[in-house]
């Protein structure tokens, strides 16, 4: 039986469109996100004896018409169609499927993602020709639902599944999540043989990369942050160090063109002995490889240390505010002193930083802001993001911010017409325009100084690989420093 897996079109007339949370827009940057979990799920089925077909349109900035003709093309015969959704493209997201559904009737059409794993009734009620979804982690809830549709086997011992049964919408029970993830085949060889790799751009990582994860579910409890929230959990899972390897070694022998791994996990320094486990392992091996990693700031000295003589060059923090207030209040769990120290230890270390900065949380006002930007500016760290909040269905930020009346709830007002983010929270102390005027601000005065262009300069002409990500990351974003 085929499978279609898609990640379906979406304003292609104005550029790539990535749906991964952290950037759901087609981004200034340039950045372009593997759709990995979309990946994963393909994986398995392929590895449960499926045929697969894997069209990623955003990646070949199809439009719909074009994506309706590789379906035509490469699956017209399949029998489970598995699209991949975001918040701000639910709405065209659900068109499309039900284009397909039209197109072909006798097929099962599953949606899957953040969006309708937080809000399945809601989600199956906009469109009648919507089969079902997959709610939370979906690689074995595709594998079961295709095996059932396959055999003719009733729908309802699919745990994970919601789904219509004539007029009603039944859920089954959660399904577990996966604790063998070493049973997961690479996405990497997967990427090798259904995707090009120059499609996808990470501007933190030298050109061409390569995402994968080493682990699913994040312990830290961030009210913003979407992933554990409403896909993977709270329970951290990992694959083994010796697993881990053999994927980067498979990507060393069958991608000579790939410049750095990027570990996607949302915060891969959460086991320290593991990361050092991973490190020593490449360094025995005798590994040679740039890397970069999501990384909490309460990551010690020792532990960079081994990480940088692993050839990780690069880890990103949520720094977010340095207000300890509006740290709490978004239970990030970390503290102003941690931050500090993780800068300072983080230099001493010869790693580079890209900190992430969110405003517009509970507590936020101007006053905050400015002290956040004061420190960003006096932490020079290697390049920084600042946004204001996404409120994401199915977090904790977005019941705080709908239950005071700070949004709206319209999911198509989360991007602009171009595809481009859209700040949607008011709160009584600052207006939407007010967060986007501020971001726009602190990039300017953070990317602007005098020093930072004579830091990159001197960055580049003791690594080319940075120079070239430097000056592509600039072609982007002066689009926006200079608007």
């Amino acid at each position: 039986m085929k499978i279609c897996f898609i990640n379906p079109p979406f304003k292609a007339e104005y550029g790539k469109f990535s749906r991964e949370s952290r950037s759901p827009s087609i981004g200034h940057s340039g950045v372009l996100y593997y759709p990995l979990w979309l990946i994963y799920a393909a994986c398995v089925a392929e590895k449960n004896g499926f045929d697969v077909v894997f069209i990623d349109a955003p990646a070949k900035q199809l439009n719909e018409e074009e994506t309706l003709l590789r379906v035509k093309n490469e699956a017209g015969d399949a029998k489970l169609f598995v699209f991949d959704t975001s918040t701000p493209s639910i709405y065209s997201d659900i068109k499309f499927a039900e284009t397909i559904k039209d197109n072909y009737p006798d097929s099962f059409t599953l949606l899957v993602g953040t969006h309708p794993s937080a809000t399945p009734n809601e989600t199956m009620s906009l469109s009648e020709k919507i089969d079902g979804l997959a709610r939370h982690e979906y690689d074995y809830i595709v594998r079961d639902l295709a095996f059932a549709l396959k055999e003719g086997k009733d729908l309802s011992t699919i745990k994970g599944l919601t789904y219509r049964k004539g007029v009603e919408i039944i859920h089954n029970e959660d399904a577990e999540h996966i604790t063998d993830l070493d049973d997961i085949p690479f996405a990497s060889d997967f990427i090798k043989r259904h995707l090009c790799i120059t499609d996808y751009v990470f501007p933190a990582a030298a050109f061409p990369a390569i995402q994968i994860f080493t682990g699913r579910g994040c312990p830290a409890q961030c009210n913003f942050c979407v992933y554990p929230q409403t896909l993977h959990g709270h329970k951290y899972r990992l694959r083994s160090p010796e697993n881990v390897i053999d994927e980067i070694e498979y990507i060393l022998r069958n991608f000579p063109d790939v410049k750095e791994i990027v570990f996607e996990d949302d915060t891969f320094t959460i086991n320290k002995k593991r990361v050092a486990d991973i490190c020593n392992l490449m360094i025995e091996r005798k590994i040679k490889i740039r890397w970069l990693c999501n990384a909490r700031v309460n990551l010690d000295y020792e532990t960079m240390c081994l990480m940088k003589k692993a050839g990780c060059h690069l880890i990103i923090p949520g720094i977010e505010s340095v207000n300890q207030k509006i740290l709490n209040n978004i239970h990030k769990g970390t503290t102003v002193e941690e931050i500090e120290k993780y800068i300072l230890n983080a230099r001493k270390a010869g790693l580079m930083i890209h900190a992430c900065y969110m405003v517009g949380n509970e507590g936020e006002t101007h006053e905050t802001m400015e002290e956040t930007l004061k420190a960003a500016l006096r932490y020079k760290t290697d390049t920084a993001q600042f946004f204001p909040l996404i409120p994401y269905p199915g977090t904790g930020a977005y019941n705080w911010a709908k239950s005071n009346g700070y949004i709206n709830g319209k999911y198509d007002e989360y991007i602009h017409e171009d595809g481009t983010l859209n700040c949607i929270i008011n709160t009584p102390e600052l207006s939407a325009q007010e967060l986007v005027d501020f971001c726009a601000k602190a990039r300017k005065k953070y990317y602007l100084r005098p020093w930072y262009i004579w830091h990159r300069i001197v960055r580049g002409l003791s690594d080319f690989e940075d120079l070239k990500r430097s000056f592509k990351a600039f072609k982007k974003l002066k689009e926006t420093l200079f608007k």
